[in-house]
């Protein structure tokens, strides 16, 4: 008869958009795991009452939790050598300033709709020129002079965007027809962080910098489901949306939120060009590579995370990041998973470091 081992899985991980939820109202993911492997040494990361992240040993005064099966393994599952392995094109810039921009556009057209609404009475006081009050005619409609200033600057945004997207696309397509091969790179690994032993770029890019950094992906919806007992197709928990394409790293496209706008535009292609962020993650410092191939260390973040461990509700993720620029002006990072050594007796990190799903946001 197989031994099963069991332990304490609690979790509750961020939606793609966190910072419009209170983290004390999702509901907490709470299960006892049962898998063929031994669990990981005990780690905690966050508390109750915010978004947070335990696996450790079962205690007699334990309440009667769900209980799953999943495998346990030290190396990445195949979703995630799917989607965070290889080479990605970095987003356009323009995306960043267009999101920038939402809120001051936004507020210049409401403030110059509100002057309009008062225009008359601003005029007879003085304290409006007739100079920008008033309206142009152009056609069989008048239109208000401030806002003929204001409504194309509201549009920059837009504009940026689909400048972006169109560049994007143009990059991706680019590199489809004229893939990179992968750099040949040895890393040892050290107590906090890997040092590179040996790197060999394509003759085509030129690398810039590099840092490790480490982060949880997210939970299998069908565990969570089962631990929350809840059923597919009805009402889903908060911050979760109604079923779509299984992708356990993902943004809008899990929760129901964000599609379209927050995301770059990607090709169709057998795997996505752009990478996309983990919600939970804490990263080391760049580490410039110019000029020399080998020797550089590479440290983790500063919180002592535990080594690399996945599950189906769980699972710690490390990778490394190589940023460069490819002979076209194409900025691109290569991504790498890490299999990073368990660790005993880790001290408890008090604060989960959460962040927006959006890939313009990634860096």
């Amino acid at each position: 008869m197989i031994k099963l081992h069991k332990s304490v899985q609690r979790i509750r991980y961020p939606p793609f958009e966190h910072s419009n939820m209170n983290a004390a109202e999702v509901p907490l993911v709470e299960v006892v795991l049962e898998s063929q492997h031994p669990p990981p040494p005990s780690f905690k990361i966050g508390t109750d009452d915010d978004w947070m992240v335990e696996w450790r040993r079962c205690k007699d005064d334990d309440p009667e939790w769900p209980v799953i099966q999943s495998d346990i393994s030290t190396d990445p599952f195949p979703f995630l050598m799917r989607t965070r392995d290889g080479w990605y094109i970095e987003p356009d810039p323009l995306h960043t300033l267009a999101r920038r921009l939402i809120s001051p556009t936004v507020s210049l057209l409401i403030f110059t709709l509100l002057i309009h609404s008062m225009e008359p009475g601003l005029v007879k006081i003085g304290l409006l020129s007739e100079a920008i009050a008033g309206s142009y005619r152009i056609g069989p409609l008048d239109y208000p002079k401030m806002l003929l200033v204001a409504f194309p600057i509201f549009l920059l945004p837009i504009v940026s965007r689909m400048v972006a997207n169109l560049r994007d696309i143009r990059r991706q397509n680019a590199y489809i027809e004229s893939p990179l091969e992968p750099p040949v790179i040895s890393l040892v690994n050290e107590r906090n962080g890997v040092r590179i032993d040996k790197m060999r770029m394509p003759l085509e890019i030129m690398a810039s910098r590099a840092r490790i950094q480490v982060g949880i992906a997210v939970p299998e919806r069908s565990k969570v489901l089962e631990a929350l007992t809840r059923k597919e197709g009805g009402q889903p928990a908060p911050g979760m949306s109604t079923q779509l394409p299984e992708r356990r790293i993902t943004t809008g496209e899990e929760l129901g939120t964000g599609v379209g706008e927050a995301i770059p535009m990607p090709v169709a292609h057998q795997r996505v060009l752009l990478l996309e962020p983990m919600r939970v993650q804490e990263v080391g410092e760049w580490v410039d590579i110019r000029g020399s191939e080998v020797g550089h260390r590479l440290k983790g973040p500063e919180n002592l995370w535990p080594g690399s461990i996945y599950s189906a509700v769980i699972a710690i993720h490390w990778e490394l990041v190589i940023q460069a620029i490819r002979d076209d002006g194409t900025r691109m990072k290569w991504v790498r998973p890490l299999k990073m050594p368990s660790r005993e007796g880790l001290e408890e990190i008090s604060k989960m470091v959460v962040r927006s799903g959006r890939i313009e946001l990634s860096n």
